[in-house]
């Protein structure tokens, strides 16, 4: 930030120095994703990578009259907005409903290929559930289809790394404030097919920076900073796990305790979300009495600023009432100790 503050396409010495911290950092974090160095693209974050991914494939999928695409109707919204601005250019947009643990049946994508399909996203794990995807089931059911495979890993990206390191998976989208990096930094993954590149075409222009799919001047303290989140990621993950395990079991004693119903297969879940309603209150209800105890989230981070019933939810078959009292707690290998009995009698209060 301050120290070595060299442009990293500048080519006196203080750039040398600042592109070499970022070569170091491509490989650190393909290293999260078995991947070569310079199949990393660094970007803003989770969001823009999925917008390139996906609308970076339009002038391919026109050119090659492919525009069939298969996705899921639990995506994040950076994976259905770019989705849905395709479907305005003539592209053909098929949304895959979850079964009623919350994940996509392999059979069902399968089912769904056609010759024309484009791409195929199905996120890693949900943002509000926790449920995941199984993107290696899926990408089995591409071996033998042409169509790319991208899959938004925001939630798992330096969390779960074997579902990530298979070949047949051609874009992973990252965020490193995810796994305790930087915020406002993150990464497209783009593996090549033998030595071809993935024929994404750059959304913006200005230079000719990352592969020129990414034009601007690097952000090279963010970049490092990303690097150095995902070598501890590598080193502490088992302890991580560990520690996000033991909370688990408390959290889902507290769900019980205040007869909660949890929302998703928790077989599949991740091990630092819960997602769940308790019949008879109101989400709101309930993040006011335990303010003060607990952040709980009843939206997505990114719409829980309006709230309304969550497209998950409701994608998952939930009735009105689960859906309006639907509540997400997540927590991470720091968080301190919480006062589950006190919050379990708080809400019981409540009834």
């Amino acid at each position: 930030m301050t120290v070595e503050f060299g442009n990293e396409g500048s080519r006196h010495e203080h750039g040398s120095r600042a592109r070499q911290a970022v070569q170091r950092s491509r490989g650190a974090v393909a290293t999260l994703a078995g991947v070569n160095a310079d199949d990393v693209v660094f970007t803003s974050g989770a969001t823009e990578s999925n917008n390139m991914a996906i609308l970076g494939l339009a002038e391919h999928g026109e050119a090659t009259g492919k525009r069939h695409i298969l996705s899921t109707q639990i995506e994040h919204k950076a994976v259905l907005e770019p989705l849905e601005a395709l479907g305005k250019r003539g592209f053909e947009i098929e949304l895959l409903r979850p079964n009623a643990g919350g994940w996509v049946e392999p059979e069902a994508v399968r089912a769904a290929l056609r010759t024309d399909t484009l791409l195929v996203s199905v996120m890693h794990a949900n943002n509000e559930t926790g449920i995941l995807q199984p993107i290696a089931e899926i990408a089995e059911c591409l071996k033998n289809h042409s169509a790319f495979f991208h899959t938004d890993a925001a939630q798992t990206f330096g969390k779960s790394a074997a579902d990530l390191n298979n070949n047949r998976i051609d874009l992973i989208s990252a965020s490193a404030h995810k796994f305790f990096g930087p915020k406002g930094i993150g990464a497209l993954i783009m593996r090549k097919r033998g030595f071809e590149r993935i024929p994404i075409r750059p959304l913006t222009f200005g230079g000719g920076q990352e592969r020129g799919l990414r034009p601007g001047t690097l952000p090279v303290p963010l970049i490092v900073g990303m690097a150095k989140a995902a070598e501890i990621a590598i080193r502490d993950r088992t302890s991580r796990q560990q520690n996000c395990q033991a909370i688990r079991r408390d959290a889902s004693q507290f769900v019980k305790q205040i007869g909660g119903l949890v929302h998703g297969d928790m077989s599949r879940c991740q091990s630092h979300i819960i997602s769940f309603s308790v019949p008879g209150l109101d989400s709101e209800a309930l993040l006011l009495t335990l303010k003060d105890l607990i952040s709980f989230s009843n939206g997505s981070a990114c719409t829980s600023a309006r709230y309304q019933h969550s497209h998950v939810s409701v994608a998952m078959g939930l009735s009105n009432e689960a859906a309006s009292g639907i509540v997400r707690l997540s927590w991470c290998h720091m968080t301190p100790q919480i006062p589950w009995n006190e919050a379990a009698e708080r809400v019981k209060a409540l009834m």
